[in-house]
């Protein structure tokens, strides 16, 4: 069973179980000339649970992205950082060789930054399997490429893993039905102003357009930040930018 099924079966059954209340409870009152005075105290009650309700899920949202946006840059600075250390510590190998070490690290950020961000291709993954290779496949020749061999290796593999993470990490985070209860709920508790019977006065049309004005907002901040890696071009690569600045002008 789909989730938007479950989803549309939960709503139906609740505002069914909900309208059957509220007519037998309706049957009863009228049976008994109940006073049907205390019904805008009970609207404006239900009108602060929906707002409660909603500004909780809203705030939830908002912190929901913002973590995964912090985490995915963490893993971004992660990969930069590695892909720096490995091309420092290739000083240790003769000219010839760090020219051709170099040359395969300046084509994998500058692959990263100008072709596959954010996401990864085969491409990208064909330039780290070859700068892997050329370095563990490599027998060390003196003391000094010995101890700086097994370090190489472990950079590789924290690249690699980051790597790995950006690749899962490039999707929006929030699911579809999770989009749709946060617009419902904005028209929802929108809405529910005008059972207030809002009149038309200055004041109020303030206060009712700043709020929606609000909640705009608010729904344009989840909707940027669902991007952990933004929605504007490769502003998230600025870690690779930072410590590669030929990435964005060099040949690919």
């Amino acid at each position: 069973m789909s989730d938007w099924l479950v989803l549309g079966s939960a709503m139906a059954a609740a505002c069914a179980v909900v309208l059957a209340l509220t007519l037998v409870h309706h049957r009863r009152a009228a049976r008994a000339d109940a006073d049907p005075t205390e019904t805008p105290d009970v609207i404006e009650y239900m009108v602060m649970m929906v707002g409660v309700v909603y500004a909780i899920v809203l705030g939830l949202a908002i912190a929901g992205v913002w973590e995964a946006r912090g985490a995915a840059q963490d893993g971004v600075r992660q990969e930069a950082q590695a892909l720096h250390e490995i091309e420092q510590r290739v000083q240790v190998y003769p000219p010839a060789r760090q020219a051709e070490l170099r040359t395969r690290i300046d084509a994998y950020a500058a692959h990263v930054v100008r072709v596959e961000w954010p996401g990864v291709d085969e491409r990208g993954d064909q330039l780290l399997g070859e700068l892997r290779t050329d370095l563990v496949a490599h027998a060390p020749t003196g003391e000094a490429e010995a101890q700086m061999y097994q370090p190489l290796v472990d950079r590789v593999a924290a690249l690699d893993e980051a790597r790995g993470a950006r690749a899962e990490g490039a999707e929006d985070t929030l699911p579809g039905v999770v989009w749709f209860g946060l617009i419902v709920g904005a028209v929802v508790t929108v809405g529910l102003i005008f059972t207030l019977q809002i009149r038309r006065s200055g004041r109020e049309l303030l206060l009712a357009g700043v709020f929606s004005a609000l909640i705009a907002f608010l729904l344009f901040l989840v909707w940027n930040f669902d991007a952990p890696y933004g929605r504007s071009g490769n502003e998230a690569a600025e870690s690779f930018v930072r410590l590669f600045p030929e990435a964005t002008t060099g040949p690919l």
